[in-house]
């Protein structure tokens, strides 16, 4: 259905919504009788009785049809909609972490991976993506950014990840069955969609960030255009003028004046797609000016979006329905629009965009590549996967106020391992190997003699008869416990609650045969690993964080693209 025949059911809607008003003083009925009218009843009773029901009826009849007709077109308008909904499906990884879990309040945070793809497989597409080389093959995730939505619905997080973020791939299987083997190298991060679609994408950033990730929304070059004309345009701003394009025919061909402008259709894709002439050409510039782009739109829905405009909330539902794709737990327009309840509750002052923490890459072959820098990028993730809100301001939960100790706070809710390991073997029966892996990834430290045989005879204390100290080694920063298969995963989780790790330390990986303990490099010493440091309270600075609220955002301009 194009755009226009929404507009045009809208506006039928509203006519037809006149009619009952207009029939209710449609002429030839009577009105009240009041004083004189009895002398009027005794010499026109006869007439006037049939015709007034004969007009009644007449009104009830067209009431009737059009409360049915109005019941049929809203249905099969609802049936259209939800017949146009692509979906796919959410993980193609084996370390699938579920959904996100309640706090002890009952509230659960959502995580929705949002995909921008640069899919040039038709006609609208390629004349929108330029590079007539790549039409038709492969797409790239050239978007990437992880939405986090708080518990308590009083804060909303996003991380984008450059394109250019260089990662282990894990291994992907198509609904079909066709196999993508972990990666054994570095692989850039936008071609993870390559390997059996957005699900392989979700797969990496769960692998990478451990954050359980609830949902996906994919969107290619038309659907951009297409949301940006719904939406009758977004306000975006430029330090100078500025034109995307190098002497070599290179660049997005944004071409815009100094100040802001209100961008839709083509210029809103080029905004997005701008790498030259941003900042300093690279892409972590053209981050920046999305998260720009997407804080001026999310502004934008809240002006427009009103239930006084159906016209607009058609044209906005019709775009969106067919700008995406998404995963099969938002395959009917009801979760989509609960969807879209939930994320509206989070006022503008409350959304952070950030970048995830990098460094360069100093690996031959790389350069201008980046990769997640160490400390950083895991304080961001772990603010997420404890749902601290990355502005600093905390939550409006009663958790924020909770005292540990104190029956309703937080730390009194069991964790997600432990809960898993009530459904466990017993202990005696649970076979557990156990590795040392306490050099590190980085290998500046040797690994710490006998090590795997200490955490071995710590499991035996505890019952945890069938162990065995591997003399197979290893190398994490931090302890893992990884198992083999699903009927494995809550003993492995009775493992880890044993040994005082983490619920996120456990994962599901087909590099092991059973339950493998692998004693990292923060566990070097004792009978307990070292308790984590404490979280972060707000983002680093390395991730440039935006606030929603701010309308003054201007993206500086490379030299030598100003015009």
């Amino acid at each position: 259905m194009r755009h226009s025949d929404v507009r045009e059911e809208g506006a039928s809607a509203r006519a037809d919504g006149d009619i009952p008003g207009d029939g209710a003083s449609a002429p030839g009925t009577v009105p009240p009788q009041r004083g004189g009218s009895r002398p009027a009843r005794r010499g026109g009773a006869g007439p006037t009785r049939p015709r007034r029901r004969r007009v009644l009826r007449w009104i009830s009849s067209v009431l009737s049809l059009l409360i049915l007709g109005t019941a049929a077109a809203g249905y099969l308008y609802y049936r259209h909609l939800n017949g146009s909904i692509q979906t796919d499906a959410l993980n193609l990884g084996e370390n699938k972490l579920g959904g996100s879990k309640p706090n002890a309040f009952g509230q659960t945070p959502l995580n929705i991976l949002l995909i921008g793809s640069d899919a040039r497989n038709d006609a609208e597409n390629q004349a929108l993506g330029g590079a007539t080389d790549t039409f038709d093959g492969p797409p790239l995730a050239d978007v990437q950014m992880l939405l986090h939505l708080s518990a308590d619905r009083s804060n909303m997080s996003v991380i984008s990840m450059p394109r250019d973020t260089m990662l282990m791939m894990p291994k992907c299987t198509e609904p079909g069955g066709k196999v993508h083997p972990a990666s054994k190298g570095l692989v850039q991060t936008n071609e993870s969609i390559q390997r059996g679609g957005p699900g392989c994408t979700v797969a990496a950033w769960s692998e990478l960030t451990k954050i359980p990730i609830d949902h996906f929304m994919m969107i290619d070059f038309k659907g951009v255009v297409r949301m940006a004309d719904a939406i009758g345009g977004v306000p975006v701003c430029v330090e100078q003028n500025v034109h995307s394009r190098t002497r070599d025919g290179k660049g997005s061909g944004l071409k815009l004046p100094k100040g802001t402008s209100v961008i839709q259709g083509e210029t809103a894709l080029q905004w997005l797609r701008t790498r030259y002439g941003f900042e300093d050409g690279t892409d972590i510039g053209r981050t920046h000016a999305q998260h720009q782009y997407m804080n001026s739109m999310a502004r934008e829905f809240r002006k427009n979006a009103k239930l006084s405009n159906p016209v607009k909330l058609n044209s906005l539902a019709q775009a969106a329905i067919e700008a995406m794709v998404v995963d099969t737990g938002l395959n009917k327009i009801d979760k989509l629009f609960d969807l879209s309840m939930e994320l509206k509750k989070v006022p503008p002052g409350r959304i952070t965009m950030t970048t995830m923490p990098w460094v360069y890459s100093t690996k031959p072959g790389l350069d201008g590549r980046v990769e997640p820098k160490a400390g950083e990028a895991e304080d961001l993730f772990r603010m997420v996967r404890e749902d601290i809100a990355l502005d600093g301001q905390g939550s409006g939960s009663p958790a924020a106020s909770a005292s540990p100790g104190t029956p309703s706070a937080p730390a009194q809710q069991p964790s997600p391992a432990a809960t898993a390991a009530a459904t466990a073997a017993p202990p005696a029966k649970i076979a557990v190997t156990v590795r040392n892996s306490t050099g590190g990834k980085d290998g500046t430290e040797a690994k710490v003699k006998g090590r795997a045989s200490e955490v071995a005879a710590l499991l035996t204390g505890k019952g945890f008869t069938k162990v065995v100290a591997d003399t197979q080694t290893g190398a994490e920063d931090t302890s893992v416990i990884r198992y083999a298969t699903d009927a494995q995963a809550a003993d492995a989780a009775a493992v880890a609650t044993a040994l005082g790790l983490p619920a996120a330390s456990v994962q599901k990986s087909d590099q092991v045969a059973g339950i493998v303990v692998f004693v990292g490099k923060d566990w070097r010493s004792g009978g307990t690993p070292a308790a984590p440091a404490p979280a972060p309270t707000k983002a680093p600075d390395s991730a440039h964080a935006l606030n929603g609220d701010n309308d003054q955002a201007c993206m500086p301009i490379q030299p030598g693209f100003t015009w």
